[in-house]
């Protein structure tokens, strides 16, 4: 797909580091896997990784965690 931050190159598969932050938590994953823009950096993430990524982070909450640092997995 074209990226539709600068317009200028197709975006290639990658990983991304997702930070998600709410009411004072902040979860960041590394390795997320996405579609990234060489010219500028954009990442993409699709819906199913995104919808996982808020369950996760959700749980993360729910456990009382404040900051939490998390490879990705995907299974």
């Amino acid at each position: 797909m074209k990226c539709v931050v600068c317009k200028q190159a197709e975006t290639r598969p990658g990983t991304a580091t997702v930070t998600l932050e709410r009411d004072g938590l902040v979860v960041v994953f590394k390795g997320v896997p996405a579609q990234v823009c060489p010219n500028c950096g954009e990442d993409y993430v699709d819906s199913a990784i995104a919808d996982k990524l808020l369950k996760e982070a959700e749980q993360t909450a729910r456990n009382g965690t404040q900051v939490e640092v998390r490879q990705f997995a995907a299974a």
